[in-house]
């Protein structure tokens, strides 16, 4: 039978590519400092990096780096509602938009929205609704989507907080900023803001009987309301309440921060001063 002398013919046997990257060790480390360096068991963030005003097609738009997680938000509107239907005389509508892209984990997924996306969006809308003035935007729509560039861990809490940038850095009228901070609890340890490692960790064969789960709290720092709560896994009564005052510490040392980039917005977009 004549061969294809015109096409170069692979192996025939081949294997992943996957099989030959390092992959995050998935049973929990033993008690100590952290793969990073901070320390169990205390409000330790991961120092971020922010930026307003990155989008100029964007109304809005911010970025968020923390650790290896990077997030980008833009912000559209406000503007008239496309449905009719949905057309509200008295309040405007939020819409919210979150999608991973398929380069942001270590296993490769597509645009296409999946369930965990819709979740997120669900949450990131009912986070961010009770901070935004929609009685100030009757009959139009402000629409907020948010791209994870990179999942490192504590995507939602750090979309949260970059979506409320974005409205900020928007001119949307809001009651005040709101900002996320998450947490993973393993038994009588917690941790926060964890890793992705760390939030796909698994406890090793006999390691007896102890709750383990996640908790990710949006909060508004100046009203000191907490606008949404997303938990997971198995907590007592006690260890939900410690575990959300400890995320409140968390946002309220973030809050500095997203003060001063705003503030830097701001400047950056002023007009010059008038010449006398």
């Amino acid at each position: 039978m004549p061969t294809d002398n015109k096409r170069v013919r692979g192996p025939e046997v081949s294997q992943s590519p996957s099989l030959f990257c390092s992959r995050p060790a998935g049973v929990l480390s033993s008690p100590g400092p952290r793969a990073d360096g901070r320390q169990r068991d205390q409000v330790d963030v991961r120092p971020v990096f922010v930026r307003c005003g990155l989008v100029s097609q964007a109304k809005g738009s911010a970025y968020i780096e923390a650790g290896n997680t990077k997030v980008l938000c833009c912000v559209y509107g406000p503007r008239e509602t496309e449905r009719k239907d949905e057309t509200d005389m008295k309040s405007g509508r939020l819409t919210t938009d979150m999608r991973f892209a398929p380069f942001s984990c270590p296993e490769r997924g597509s645009w296409i929205q999946g369930s965990q996306e819709k979740d997120f969006s669900l949450m990131l809308q009912e986070s961010l609704q009770p901070a935004v003035c929609l009685h100030r935007y009757p009959r139009s729509q402000v629409e907020v989507n948010v791209v994870v560039l990179e999942n490192s861990g504590s995507v939602l809490a750090h979309a949260v907080t970059c979506a409320s940038m974005a409205l900020a850095d928007a001119g949307i009228e809001m009651y005040d900023l709101v900002l996320g901070c998450s947490l993973r609890q393993d038994g009588g340890s917690f941790v926060v803001d964890p890793t992705y490692p760390e939030e796909n960790s698994r406890r090793p064969s006999g390691g007896g009987g102890e709750k383990r789960g996640g908790l990710t709290v949006a909060f508004l720092p100046s009203l000191n309301q907490v606008s949404g709560l997303q938990s997971d896994g198995e907590m007592a009564e006690e260890t939900l309440t410690a575990g959300i005052r400890t995320c409140i510490e968390g946002c309220y040392k973030l809050y500095p921060v997203i003060q001063q980039a705003l503030i830097k917005a701001v400047r950056r977009a002023a007009p010059p001063p008038a010449e006398s």
